[in-house]
């Protein structure tokens, strides 16, 4: 009781901590690329803990390792997790090896490591990165939430017949690791994703690029992908303030893809389930990234709604802004939702599936139809028109 004291003490003084605690590792529950799932005793407990194997190395049955626990402790989004940050007596288990690449990520952390950045001279795509300077009018999806991603990129295949080769470019808005995301993995397994890029300081991805930039370039350029999706890992920060939301990042992204001569297609954040009035028919967090933080015009995707749920939002819309700065193009996204459930791949938003937010989910899918139209368009030389900004 004495330790939840102090720590409650420092809760309320607003002193920055780290939970830690040690355990002995006593199931492998799950594993795939990067990242070991395992159970943990703690004493009399059980916890489940996440061990990326990039930042802590392998991890086996009988290891005892040492766990942040502070996001569990919190009660934070993290599914209830610990996560590994050092497995004892493996710290010289392998020489170490020069890996290619200067670029660090997690940048004077104690978890800092290098890798091959698309763009730096090391790399075999450094020639083609050096003269990359356009999008050519590539089609990119702009999303505010990890989980418009299975909904985004299940239409673009539905609607192209599976010819589409679609990217994802994971921003670190969030979650860092690719690994942490299950869903990038069930897409890729399935075929719904070709390809995934990492940005700043998330990794994991098939190619790290420095920035947003230089990834919307590789994923054009390297990668010849038809529609690129971007949005930021599983997780996001919100305040309750207007500025104070990761998701602000959406108007961020507009902006580049603008920027590099791509036509951005933003996807609004739904929702007539979320009782938090702020989060009803349009989140003031798209209202706020699209009227204010996108400085380029962008086409927003909607889903086809009924009467009573489009003029609340279109209302939203015009009092933000947002209906006059960028175009709006309505798509049926339900028929490129129906691609997930024949794969029985569930997805979520806020805890809510897509029964609850059907809008939401439909909203993203929307989307991806309109981004495989334009890519069609752009492959008979036809550009939608958007303007060059204000």
């Amino acid at each position: 009781m004495r330790v939840f004291s102090e720590f409650s003490k420092l809760l309320l003084e607003g002193t920055t901590i780290l939970l830690r605690d040690i355990g002995k590792v006593v199931a492998i529950t799950a594993r795939r690329e990067g990242v070991t799932e395992i159970l943990v005793a703690k004493g009399h407990d059980l916890a489940r803990a996440i061990n990326y194997e990039k930042l802590t190395g392998t991890v086996d049955l009988g290891d005892t390792v040492v766990l942040n626990t502070t996001a569990r402790i919190l009660d934070l989004g993290t599914g209830g997790y610990d996560f590994v940050i050092h497995v004892v007596g493996k710290g010289k288990e392998t020489e170490f090896r020069r890996e290619p690449g200067h670029i660090m990520k997690l940048r004077y952390t104690p978890c800092q490591f290098s890798c091959l950045a698309v763009e730096e001279q090391e790399s075999p795509q450094h020639a083609v990165m050096a003269t990359a300077e356009s999008l050519n009018n590539l089609p990119v999806i702009c999303g505010s939430l990890h989980s418009i991603l299975p909904a985004a990129a299940a239409a673009v295949k539905w609607r192209s017949n599976h010819k589409a080769r679609v990217a994802y470019i994971m921003t670190d808005g969030a979650a860092l690791p690719l690994a942490w995301s299950q869903l990038v993995s069930r897409l890729l397994d399935s075929g719904l994703l070709d390809h995934t890029i990492t940005v700043g300081h998330a990794f994991g991805g098939e190619l790290e690029a420095v920035n947003l930039y230089s990834g919307l370039l590789a994923a054009r350029h390297v990668l010849g992908a038809d529609v690129v999706i971007v949005c930021m890992g599983p997780g996001i920060v919100g305040t309750g303030t207007k500025y104070g939301f990761s998701g602000i990042e959406l108007g961020e992204i507009v902006n580049a893809v603008s920027i590099l001569h791509g036509i951005p297609v933003a996807v609004p954040r739904i929702s007539f389930a979320d009782k938090r009035p702020r989060h009803q028919g349009i989140s003031h967090h798209t209202i706020t990234a699209l009227g204010r933080v996108a400085l380029r015009p962008a086409i927003l995707a909607l889903p086809f709604l009924d009467r009573k749920e489009f003029w609340q939002v279109r209302e939203q819309l015009e009092e933000g802004g947002v209906w006059q700065k960028h175009r709006v193009v309505m798509a049926d996204g339900k028929k490129g939702l129906e691609i997930l459930s024949q794969l029985g791949i569930k997805v979520t938003t806020m805890g809510r599936g897509m029964e609850e937010e059907s809008c939401f989910f439909t909203a993203a899918a929307a989307a991806g139809i309109i981004a495989w139209e334009l890519h069609l368009a752009r492959a008979r030389g036809v550009h939608p028109g958007l303007g060059s900004g204000y």
